[in-house]
């Protein structure tokens, strides 16, 4: 593996299904599974003491629950936070919301498609979020309106976005990955990042979770 290398560790308390993405993961030149632990608390320890790129971690494990220990190594007032995936079976709306505001950066269901958690962890390493597309709108919809961070409380951004801009942030509001808003929008997924860089500076934001938060609660998507 080469220095570039996107270092991940794994936390699922199914031995098959670490073993899965592991191997999924292992095959792209990019990815190396750095650990590969069974318990929540087994997570944070390794992710602390490796500091991996990306965290992939389970909601339901033993000791320390998937939820709880993306706080610890992604939560508001955590020092240098990891890059935390969620992955898990349950598309319900309590995991999501706990998840996006403990910190994860994105969130899939274990039903998704090699690329798809490839692309996932691509992102996650990059600063950029990805949540399955099976995880509706309306999930986003509510998280904006239930945010209580301040980032969030200013509706109008220091400097007006551009219509681009604009677009660009009505695609990520429904969920679609840079790839689907460049082939949307006639652009290169070079300029869609730069889009998305700008927004987030202009907003004062972390990541297109809470890109997609501003969009619903200033009603952009209504």
């Amino acid at each position: 593996m080469t220095r570039m290398s996107t270092r991940v560790l794994i936390a699922d308390d199914q031995e098959m299904m670490r073993s899965a993405f592991g191997m999924i993961l292992d095959s792209q030149p990019d990815i190396e599974v750095v650990a590969s632990v069974g318990d929540g608390q087994a997570a944070v320890d390794e992710a602390r003491r490796l500091r991996p790129d990306v965290c992939l971690l389970d909601i339901r494990m033993p000791k320390l629950d998937g939820l709880e220990a993306t706080r610890l190594l992604a939560g508001p007032g955590v020092l240098n936070p990891l890059n935390v995936l969620i992955a898990t079976t349950f598309d319900l709306d309590e995991y999501v919301y706990r998840a996006l505001r403990n910190g994860a950066c994105g969130f899939l269901l274990k039903d998704m498609s090699p690329a798809l958690l490839v692309e996932a962890v691509r992102a996650a390493s990059a600063g950029a979020t990805l949540i399955s597309p099976t995880v509706t709108t309306r999930l986003l919809a509510h998280f904006a309106l239930d945010r209580s961070d301040k980032a969030t409380q200013d509706s109008a951004p220091a400097e007006p976005l551009t219509e681009r801009e604009l677009d660009v942030v009505r695609q990520v509001a429904q969920g679609r990955t840079n790839s689907e808003i460049a082939a949307d929008l006639f652009v290169s997924q070079a300029t869609v990042k730069t889009h998305l860089a700008n927004v987030q500076r202009k907003l004062a934001v972390r990541n297109r979770v809470e890109i997609a938060a501003w969009a619903w609660r200033t009603g952009l998507c209504v």
